[in-house]
């Protein structure tokens, strides 16, 4: 088997520690509004035993109408904290498709300084197939202690946006569908057009992941990059519709040895509605 992301975790290491005091699991799981799901209520009725909910759009920055903003440090840090995270412990999430917003919550440990996050490989659906445990009981843990330091150099805001494809040397890669990057299909999000960034490159973050919810391997996402014209030896900014699905390139990203990686977290949803912004289309 070709190599795979040194950040997923399999099943079996889960199982094996699921008492672990030191390994803390995340439900991690969002959707689009127009799904019309509610993980939280989901988690509530199935979940691995000892999971915590992580809702992404209540622990983030609430002073913008963006969805799920990265917060402040010490907004993350009191939030983990009263979880039950503190730092040092081994974090792992995973979300109930398979590969979709679970990568976005490994970013963002990561940028807020954790080092030891992994993703479970195929998510709840392998876990369930392989009729591993789940449960409704949810066991709260004590307050823990979590410092988070953030990393200003893996986000991008709207005016770092405009420099970059101002100044050139880096890359954009979109994780929207084809069509609405090529603006012809138009964007979930009421009242935002489609279309893309000037000089930006796409790829569809399904393209990825395999028909089992797990991140395909090395040597495929390196071709599927080189395949969309992204220039690997230049910094790499990915981005979607609102920053979530924009994870999961990077996770492919790093999992091909890229290092000079950063997110837009205002995405398209931000980038579509600020009136100064350029659009392309077909």
């Amino acid at each position: 088997m070709a190599e795979r992301s040194k950040w997923l975790v399999d099943t079996d290491w889960l199982e094996n520690h699921l008492d672990s005091p030191d390994v803390v699991i995340l439900d991690g799981s969002w959707h689009m509004p127009q799904e019309e799901r509610d993980p939280e209520a989901e988690f509530a009725r199935t979940h691995i035993p000892g999971a915590l909910f992580f809702d992404i759009d209540k622990i983030a920055d609430l002073s913008t109408d963006l969805p799920h903003m990265l917060p402040s440090a010490e907004v993350f840090s009191a939030a983990v904290s009263n979880m039950g995270i503190s730092d040092g412990q081994t974090i792992v999430v995973y979300d109930v498709i398979g590969l979709r917003s679970a990568p976005r919550l490994w970013w963002t440990f990561r940028v807020m300084g954790v080092q030891d996050v992994y993703i479970l490989d195929g998510g709840l659906p392998k876990w369930k197939a392989e009729k591993r445990p789940v449960t409704d009981a949810i066991q709260p843990r004590s307050k823990g202690h979590f410092s988070a330091r953030l990393d200003h150099s893996a986000v991008r805001s709207h005016e770092d946006m405009v420099k970059a494809i101002r100044d050139g040397g880096v890359e954009i890669v979109d994780a929207r569908s084809t069509e609405r990057w090529r603006g012809t299909a138009p964007e979930p999000r009421p009242h935002l057009p489609s279309g893309r960034m000037p000089g930006s490159k796409n790829l569809p973050f399904g393209d990825l992941i395999d028909e089992k919810g797990m991140l395909k391997d090395v040597d495929f996402i390196k071709q599927r990059f080189i395949d969309a014209g992204v220039g690997l030896e230049k910094p790499i900014i990915t981005t979607c519709g609102s920053g979530a699905t924009a994870a999961i390139l990077t996770l492919a990203l790093d999992t091909i040895g890229q290092q000079r990686l950063s997110l837009y977290d205002g995405s398209w949803t931000e980038w579509a509605a600020r009136p100064e912004s350029v659009i392309e289309r077909d």
